[in-house]
């Protein structure tokens, strides 16, 4: 576990906290103002920070929706069948395609293509910081409302499911456990927040925390 305050927000206060504290526009390729974040960050070893420049552009939707017992986070779980990530808990996202012209672009088409979610329903807030993955992506989280009633049609090729998880709990850093296991010969640690049976970690967990401390700060 790690520590520090809890954030207790209602949707209200989180937009207003969120246009406050989050990046108004993308982070930039090489951005003088702000460093990467990412995976090579969580490692008891020290290890190099993957090049921005060759990483794989990205981008994904942090959606936060607003309901009466208190706002939550819309997740997925990818599909078992998938070749890469299979069955792992993932906000809806993808690869940046050439004519998309921006992540926000990029998050909203990979979001309907995913579950089905209308981009009218989709209110952006801001940007974290990109956030590079060891294995060899740079995701742009698009923070944004997701304005109820919606909903979802899932392309059960991409997602077995999507699903909702309180945000109460995830800007809850006793709920941020720090794990690690053994890949490509290495021991790797990374945040994990398993919630009522889901395994939220990973680069989905790291974004979790960096929107915490984002906050929090």
């Amino acid at each position: 576990m790690t520590s520090g305050k809890a954030l207790h927000l209602s949707a209200e206060a989180f937009a207003a906290l969120a246009r406050q504290r989050l990046r108004p526009e993308p982070p930039q390729l090489g951005d003088v103002i702000a460093r990467p974040r990412g995976d090579h960050e969580n490692q008891p070893q020290p290890v190099p920070v993957p090049d921005e420049k060759r990483a794989i552009p990205a981008a994904v939707l942090i959606g936060i929706v607003p309901r009466l017992e208190g706002p939550t986070v819309l997740l997925t779980q990818r599909a078992a069948s998938l070749r890469n990530h299979s069955a792992q808990v993932a906000f809806p996202g993808g690869r940046v395609d050439a004519v998309d012209g921006s992540p926000v672009v990029t998050a909203l088409r990979e979001t309907e293509e995913e579950i089905g979610l209308a981009r009218e329903r989709i209110r952006t807030l801001g940007f974290l910081d990109a956030y590079l993955t060891g294995t060899g992506y740079r995701i742009v989280p698009v923070v944004a409302l997701v304005e109820p009633p919606f909903s979802l049609n899932l392309n059960h090729h991409e997602v077995d499911e999507a699903f909702e998880t309180p945000l109460s709990f995830l800007l809850d850093p006793a709920n941020h456990r720090r794990e690690g296991r053994e890949w490509k010969g290495h021991f790797r640690t990374y945040y994990a927040m398993p919630f009522e049976g889901r395994y939220i970690w990973g680069a989905t967990a790291g974004m979790i925390r960096n929107l915490y401390e984002r906050l929090a700060d």
